[in-house]
This record gives C-alpha cells, structure tokens and sequence, in this order.
C-alpha cells in the first residue's frame, strides 16, 4: 500500500488531503472545484444562454458560460462554447426583432398621421 501524500493547508497549516477542495479545519478554498457537466446542468446552463438577452442581462452575473468557457476539461470548454454561441445568436435575435417591432411602430404612426392630415385638408 503506497503511503498517502498529504499537503498542510495555508492559512491553518493543518495537514490535507491532496483531493481535498477546501479545509476541513479552517474552510479554506484548496483547489478549484470541477464544474458539473451533468445534462441537466447543461440543459439549464443552455436555457438561460438562450433566454439572457430577453431578460435585459439582468442576471449575468449569475451565467455560468464564461466560466465554462475558460475551463481547461475539454468537455467543460465545449460546453462553454455552446452556451456562448445561443447568448450570442439570441442577443442578435433580440435586437432584430427591437429594430422590427420599432420600424413597424414607426411606419404604423406615419400612417395614422398621414390618415389624420388627409382627413384635415378635405
């Protein structure tokens, strides 16, 4: 049986675990936790990627994507990369449709005003 290395904690110099993420002493973060590459996260992740723009980015902070996307686990990459794609491709969907919905708003104003100026030189 090999022995088991063990490193000391920083903060509280009590000895660790090589696998260990945080301290079970002091709660000191170790290492970098791998990122959840389950379908349901990524399912979720790629929902709010699709939906962010529509939400006005009011919870960017909470978007995983960039997180993922400097992951150095191929997959997590992937996965990033995907997610970063559907908030660019709704972001530009979003300002389409803004830039329809108000060219169709102003046609439909010019419209009425033209009705009404008619209505008043006759």
């Amino acid at each position: 049986m090999e022995p088991q290395t063990t490193d000391v904690c920083p903060i509280c110099h009590e000895p660790v675990k090589p696998e260990w993420y945080f301290c079970p002493n002091c709660g000191t973060k170790l290492r970098q936790a791998p990122l959840s590459i389950s379908p349901m996260t990524q399912l979720g992740l790629y929902a709010f990627s699709a939906i962010l723009p529509w939400i006005l980015f009011i919870m960017i902070t909470k978007w995983q994507g960039i997180t993922y996307l400097k992951s150095k686990n191929p997959q997590e990459k992937q996965i990033g990369i995907i997610a970063c794609t559907l908030l660019v491709a709704s972001t530009i969907l979003t300002i389409w449709l803004a830039y329809v919905f108000t060219q169709q708003l102003i046609q439909s104003s010019l419209s009425s005003l033209n009705t009404d100026f008619n209505f008043a030189n006759m």
